[in-house]
This record gives C-alpha cells, structure tokens and sequence, in this order.
C-alpha cells in the first residue's frame, strides 16, 4: 500500500513538473497530475525496453517525467 501512494506522489509531482515545461500546452493542473500518473506507467514501461533502470525517489521521479512529458507531446499532437 505505501508503494502505490509512492507511486501516485511521483506521478503527481512529474504530472506538475511536465506541466510547468507544456506551459500553455497542457489540459490544466488536474489534467497535467493525471497525464503524471499514466505518464508514470508510461515512463517506466519505455525505460524497460531501453533496458534503462532508475532507482530511489529522485531516479522514478526522472522516469514519470520523462513519460509524462512524452504523454503531454503524444496527446498535444491529437489535440490538434
């Protein structure tokens, strides 16, 4: 159970963050936490297949960015 709440504080922190570098291009801040959290998933599943790792608070925090950041891309080009 505390690694699901880990999970969703990271996801929600990258979700923030990844809003801040879409400024203008997101879906508000709700939005912007949601997309963090698949973002999250989304993040770990590419790092897998890059055979990259990530550890401690910091490395997961680097990992749910970088999906979220590719979810806010991949979802700005449908938006259009």
């Amino acid at each position: 159970m505390e690694n699901l709440i880990w999970f969703l504080v990271i996801g929600l922190i990258a979700g923030w963050l990844a809003g801040q570098v879409f400024r203008g291009r997101g879906f508000g801040l709700i939005g912007n936490l949601i997309i963090g959290v698949i973002g999250a998933l989304l993040g770990g599943w590419l790092f897998g297949i890059l055979g990259l790792a990530a550890y401690g608070f910091v490395g997961s925090l680097i990992v749910a960015f970088v999906g979220a950041i590719v979810l806010l891309f991949l979802l700005s080009l449908v938006r259009r």
